[in-house]
């Protein structure tokens, strides 16, 4: 019974981790409701009325999620120096709030300033957003000069409330975080396992559903590798250390994304094409179920679950004589001598599924220390020994740093330029609508600019703000008739609705500002200023600041959307280029370079084309050409990146593993994908560009490379499968883009 209680909390345990990596949304929600429920739990039995509980549980609420470093002491220092910000702030607020234009032009002015202040960094954005939310604040309490002491009283409350919740109650230290989201990544690459088990499993007509989340499964794990890489550098204080788990983080996931692709093509009639696991709603391959013995099927069934609790007990200390046979048995299948009878492509997964086992070997390794060796196989042995000369190869290299943009040109410089006009548009016609409530016009002015670049984000942005407030204003007039006028119940209702207001916030901004306004419908109740005419009124400022955010947007220092996405894919390709030339550079025999740093700037590269290509790809985009081809580009584009980086890791290999050599014929034979990259970046840059794409026989015929290459022996093989699949998909990015194509060489 203990056992399966302790399997029972394992597993919801790792469920959690999966949904929440690194908990971080939990994290934040239990932070600001604890923050609030203790500013709430110290200023009742003082006496405070319902404006200072109100006012101090939105301060509460602002000092805990405005502050965004990792370090708890650079935290620490943040938010004291919020503090007396936050207390300038309020108390201009009380003095302006009666003098109408010079209360405008201040609240244009501060607006300006605290958006201009991310320039400064985390500590310049938190300290903007604390005197914003709190100017903010005091127009929707009320503010008057004689409250002062009273408010500036329940604002240090909830500073300090927020301190003691951040630093003692709920800490987050960039260590915990780094060890949660390993976890997550473990969880994720189990759950990837069992879709991939799905895949094997699934009848045709299933098919098209199982490998949707074999493709949700990939991109999930890809996430959260991503989430580790940016949490590395703080996380771990050694940096080989942290090069080592980034080295096997990168290992796990290659590893997990190529079993995915050779399961696919063995359920397949012919070779699966990798833009199948890239790109959302690409329907599957016919498939044809292996012409092989049904004990050959069963092995491979066992093996892929056997795959998946080795992941998933991977962390647990415990392994056990049993689970140590396992992973030998799955490393077994590096050896030709150790595959099952099968044909070719089935014979490929279980090569897959021991380079898998491999790569959770790596990742036990570094993130668990050594581990007991007295039941290997030679075949593990050897697995072992590859990993610790990969070990010990791994070195620390500096960054370059990037070149700053400046005056207008500079981002925040931008923003706050266009935040300000559109803000003051707002206050205009804000106050055309409500003398008493035109701040909800600018509060969405300035929402929509947070974390957007372009005009077609900010409009999106600015639909799903209202989308969420609408609902949010029907679920606001539901819940007030519900409360009446029970104050601590309806307080209790804001602390559920603000836990699901930061526990969706990254998943959906629609949900998010439906949390909010329902929540604001309770605080109006609660103010005794709740009607239905309040809370239309909230609708019709939404839409009018999110309009005159888009104007602001559009008119002012404007950067369309295909100015921003041309700029990003340039980007995207330039360090595409990048990683596929020093990869095949060192797979010649060239010197060694940082691939791993080159293969995460692509990877970042490419999320933030990713983000800035929603609105084009969003489904109220009336233009669906426009949208299908979005997506198609963006879909190549990682598989192009998942080809480079298993070049890169490949190559990474070269000065440890005496079975790879290098082969100098593969830097002639690359040169044209990387030639065509190249033409593709200066085509978006410039469309007037005459150069061409090349065309012609394939890499492997480039590099004449004899029949007889051993198939997992030397580099040969394994790196022209990835060559020529990086070539094609390069060649693919022409035409939606484009470029015209050059005729073939003879």
């Amino acid at each position: 019974m203990r056992a399966a209680g302790r399997s029972v909390r394992a597993r919801l345990r790792d469920r959690i981790a999966a949904s929440d990596p690194g908990l971080l949304r939990l994290t934040a929600g239990l932070r600001t409701v604890g923050a609030i429920a203790l500013t709430l739990a110290v200023l009742a039995p003082l006496g405070a009325d319902v404006h200072l509980l109100v006012a101090g549980a939105m301060a509460a609420m602002v000092a805990t999620f405005a502050i965004r470093e990792k370090q708890l002491g650079a935290q620490a220092v943040t938010l004291a120096l919020g503090l007396p910000v936050a207390l300038v702030s309020v108390t201009l607020g009380a003095v302006l709030n009666a003098r109408l234009y010079v209360g405008d032009v201040f609240f244009v002015v501060l607006i300006f300033c605290a958006v201009y202040g991310r320039r400064f960094g985390d500590r310049g954005t938190a300290l903007g957003l604390i005197g914003f939310q709190i100017y903010f604040l005091s127009l929707f309490v009320g503010a008057e000069v004689s409250a002062l002491p009273a408010l500036c009283g329940a604002i240090a409350v909830a500073f300090c409330s927020s301190a003691l919740l951040r630093f003692a109650v709920v800490p987050a230290t960039p260590t915990g975080v780094l060890l949660r989201l390993r976890l997550a990544f473990r969880a994720r690459l189990a759950q990837l396992v069992s879709a991939q088990l799905d895949l094997l499993d699934a009848a045709p007509d299933e098919m098209d559903k199982a490998l949707e989340a074999v493709r949700e499964g990939t991109a999930r794990l890809h996430e959260t590798a991503m989430m580790i890489q940016a949490q590395l550098e703080e996380g771990t204080p050694d940096e080989s250390a942290a090069r080592l788990v980034q080295r096997r983080i990168a290992d796990a996931e290659i590893a997990a994304e190529r079993l995915g692709l050779l399961l696919l093509t063995s359920r397949s009639a012919e070779r699966a094409d990798t833009l199948t696991l890239h790109l959302p709603g690409a329907p599957a391959p016919s498939v044809g179920q292996p012409a092989v013995p049904d004990e050959t099927t069963a092995t491979l069934r066992r093996d892929l679950q056997a795959l998946r609790a080795l992941v998933l007990r991977a962390g647990s200390g415990d392994a056990g004589t049993g689970l140590a046979h396992v992973r030998n048995r799955l490393l077994g299948y590096r050896d030709e001598e150790n595959l099952p009878p099968a044909p070719a492509a089935v014979q490929d997964v279980f090569r897959g599924i021991g380079e898998a086992a491999r790569s959770v070997l790596g990742l036990r390794i570094a993130l668990d220390g050594p581990q007991d060796e007295s039941d290997d196989t030679p075949a593990t042995a050897r697995s072992r020994e590859e990993l610790d000369a990969e070990d010990a190869a791994i070195d620390g290299g500096e960054e370059p740093a990037e070149e700053q943009e400046t005056g207008l040109r500079r981002p925040t410089t931008r923003a706050a330029v266009q935040v300000a006009v559109g803000s003051a548009l707002a206050i205009v016609g804000g106050e055309l609508l409500s003398t008493q409530r035109w701040y909800w016009a600018v509060l969405t002015c300035w929402i929509v600019f947070l974390n957007t670049a372009s005009t077609g984000e900010i409009l999106v942005k600015g639909y799903r703000r209202l989308l969420g407030t609408v609902f949010g204003v029907v679920a606001g007039i539901v819940l007030a008739g519900l409360v009446g006028q029970h104050t601590w119940t309806a307080f209790g209702l804001v602390l559920v609705l603000i836990f699901a207001m930061f526990y969706v916030a990254p998943l959906s901004y629609t949900l998010m500002s439906f949390f909010v306004t329902a929540m604001l419908g309770l605080l109006y109740t609660l103010l005794h200023t709740y009607s239905l005419d309040v809370l239309l009124l909230r609708v019709e400022e939404t839409a009018l600041g999110a309009a005159c955010g888009v104007v602001a947007a559009a008119l002012v220092l404007p950067v369309r959307t295909d100015r921003r996405t041309n700029e990003l894919l340039g980007t995207v390709l330039d360090r595409l280029a990048e990683v596929t030339e020093a990869a095949v550079g060192q797979l010649s025999g060239g010197p060694a370079d940082e691939l791993l740093d080159k293969a995460r700037d692509l990877d970042q590269a490419l999320a933030d084309l990713r983000a800035a290509t929603q609105p084009l790809t969003h489904p109220v985009t009336p233009l669906r050409a426009r949208r299908h081809t979005a997506r198609y580009v963006v879909a190549l584009l990682e598989t192009c990146a998942y080809h480079a980086r298993t070049l890169a890791a490949t190559a990474e290999l070269l000065p440890t593993h005496p079975s790879i050599a290098a082969d100098p014929r593969l830097r002639g034979a690359a040169g044209r994908t990387v030639r065509n990259i190249e033409t593709i970046a200066a085509r978006v840059a410039d469309e007037h560009a005459a150069a061409r794409v090349e065309t012609g026989p394939s890499i492997a015929s480039l590099l004449g490379s004899d029949a007889g290459t051993p198939r997992y022996g030397r580099i040969t093989d394994r790196v022209l499968r990835h060559l020529e699949r990086l070539d094609e998909a390069v060649v693919g990015l022409a035409r939606p883009l484009g470029v015209p194509m050059a005729e073939p060489r003879a």
